[in-house]
């Protein structure tokens, strides 16, 4: 809206890569100019007192105290300031990305289950036939099946699973089911400014809208244990054949 506004060069985000990334970096930029002019007027006057009430200058304490009701006006300012971030900026930004009516429908997007653990990223796609195979935690097995896919399920057979790799389509909708096997983890991409805790015993969904491709680290945002510096991932956004041609590579075979 206003380029001057943007601060997001000088805060050492990383280029944005999806679709709602701009709305964040705006108003992100926005809480960075008030903490500044907060900054402006405050220190000078900190400095101000530092100096104007020193003990040597003032060796009797004055107990009236400042009569100006100055302080409370620029009190009042800094709330309404607050509230304008809060309610003009920050809750329309929520309501377009979290409400339930902003969600694209399944049948537009790439649906991808998401089940964190310590200490990897498992993806979960479904198959050609578009239906995810059911999954039990009485079958999980790290080595074999991390997700714990029923093998008795037809819907699963053509299911495909991918350990710390997430392979998505360039400008198309992503909703991502997240969840957790065993501690509260949180799925960080910071360049789609994509950040969820994901909890044991919930399936969170959120969405976003990649708009570049490439390669960008996924990262557990959340403290989860002695290994969790280990828990890295990667999403490479394809281009949409380049996508198909993934999918059809990493299909298992009748014999699998």
């Amino acid at each position: 809206m206003f380029d001057w506004l943007d601060l997001t060069p000088y805060l050492g985000m990383p280029e944005n890569a999806s679709l709602h990334g701009a709305e964040i970096d705006y108003m992100m930029s926005l809480v960075h100019w008030l903490m500044i002019v907060l900054f402006l007027i405050w220190a000078p006057f900190f400095i101000y007192t530092l100096i104007r009430f020193r003990a040597k200058k003032n060796p009797k304490a004055d107990y009236h105290g400042v009569n100006s009701h100055l302080s409370t006006y620029q009190e009042v300012g800094v709330v309404l300031a607050e509230l304008v971030l809060l309610f003009g900026f920050a809750v329309p930004t929520w309501a377009t990305l979290r409400s339930d009516d902003a969600y694209p429908a399944e049948e537009e997007s790439t649906v991808v289950h998401v089940i964190a653990e310590q200490f990897a990223w498992n993806m979960h796609y479904p198959g050609a036939d578009g239906v995810f195979g059911r999954r039990d935690v009485h079958l999980v097995d790290l080595q074999t099946n991390p997700v714990g896919l029923d093998p008795e399920d037809p819907a699963g057979k053509d299911d495909i699973v991918t350990v710390n790799e997430l392979h998505l389509p360039v400008d198309k909708p992503v909703i991502v089911h997240l969840t957790a096997k065993d501690v509260i983890h949180s799925f960080n991409i910071p360049s789609m400014r994509v950040k969820q805790d994901a909890i044991p015993g919930l399936s969170i969904p959120l969405y976003f809208v990649p708009t570049e491709t490439g390669e960008w680290e996924i990262a557990c945002a959340q403290l989860c244990g002695v290994g969790h510096y280990r828990m890295r991932a990667y999403v490479t956004v394809h281009t949409q054949e380049n996508f198909r041609g993934w999918l059809a590579e990493q299909a298992p075979s009748p014999e699998t």
